[in-house]
């Protein structure tokens, strides 16, 4: 049984990459320093899998406690690596915490790597090292553009780090998932995204909205060169999305990759504005939702969305969970918290 290291296993993403890296049959190690997340998030994925992964409460900065993980679990396999602040907004007012948080955890995990022999990973980057494309849907073979955020910097940053290390290293191997937008939550409603504080994202901002919560949903900008006006976004629901990891991993595990760095695009292939998504929102939940349009956001781009050919032919997966079906999916999970924590 391949034992899978999934660094950021409690965030969003990583909750439901772990789900359903159990449920192919593999054994997981979650770290975080949950910083961005809670520990009942494992709860959460046992209740569902019926599998209680790892925990590790580790801060990859710490070089020695990142080598210790591997000292306690030295029969890994492979890693998927999700651990980084994420916000865009958040990036532009506190760069140096960004590039310190998302560059020391990459490079001690690649450290890692070399020193306990553990030859194959899968990176969480992002679209937005495509910047504002010329070109859309978006290819692999995008130019890549000065990014609009130290986070998005973060991550193109990362991607040159990894394709350096592997030309370096031989005989390992690297998959760069490079996402658009996940939204939405595991069906069960035991796991979703689940932001500390004020939201970033739009739609537990949403969610949060409908919930009373919040008072006003901001949608930033009406004013883009698109059809309602707001910017437009590729988003994918989070269960596809983590199910493309396990394919990742398994392609990776059974050395099929084309070169020791590829990169695939992850998303829907289909662009939604945020003014569409909000009313998707309210179709499919028949919740009224309060909200404004306020000034543009710094480090925003107007529109971008995949074309996801090559992830469907080479990789065999595709995004499968339609929007309503996947707002409905965050809104029981904004409910089921609600419910469990008696938030009005």
């Amino acid at each position: 049984m391949a034992k899978i290291l999934v660094t950021g296993g409690t965030g969003y993403i990583g909750s439901h990459t772990v789900v359903e890296l159990l449920e192919d049959g593999m054994e997981v190690v979650i770290v975080d320093n949950l910083s961005n997340s809670e520990r009942e998030v494992v709860n959460g994925i046992t209740s569902i899998t019926g599998k209680e992964p790892h925990f590790e409460e580790v801060d990859l900065r710490e070089r020695n406690a990142t080598y210790g993980v591997f000292e306690k679990h030295p029969d890994i396999s492979a890693i998927i690596h999700f651990a980084a602040f994420k916000a865009v907004g958040e990036s532009v007012e506190k760069p140096l915490e960004y590039y310190e948080n998302n560059l020391l955890s990459l490079i001690h995990l690649l450290e890692a790597m070399k020193k306990f022999s553990v030859n194959h990973l899968v990176f969480s980057s992002s679209c937005t090292v495509y910047g504002e494309p010329d070109e859309l849907p978006v290819t692999e073979k995008a130019p890549i553009k000065n990014a609009g955020s130290p986070y998005g910097n973060t991550k193109q940053i990362c991607e040159d780090i990894l394709q350096d290390t592997m030309r370096s290293i031989k005989g390992k191997g690297v998959i760069s998932l490079r996402y658009f937008n996940p939204i939405g939550a595991h069906p069960s409603a035991k796991i979703g995204e689940l932001p500390l504080g004020v939201p970033n994202n739009l739609v537990p901002f949403i969610t949060q909205t409908a919930a009373g919560i919040r008072e006003c949903l901001s949608v930033f900008g009406d004013d883009y060169n698109t059809p309602d006006g707001s910017a437009i976004r590729d988003y994918i629901n989070v269960v596809d999305l983590a199910k493309a990891h396990v394919t990742a991993i398994r392609r990776l595990l059974n050395q099929k990759q084309k070169s020791n760095f590829e990169v695939f695009n992850l998303g829907t292939g289909r662009g939604l504005s945020v003014l569409e998504i909000i009313h998707a929102f309210e179709k499919s939940t028949g919740q009224k939702l309060n909200y404004k349009v306020v000034e543009r956001r710094e480090g925003d781009i107007e529109k971008v969305y995949a074309d996801t050919a090559y992830a469907n032919s080479e990789l065999g997966w595709r995004a499968e969970k339609g929007i309503e079906e996947t707002l409905q999916s965050a809104w029981k999970w904004e409910m089921n918290i609600r419910s469990k924590n008696n938030r009005t």
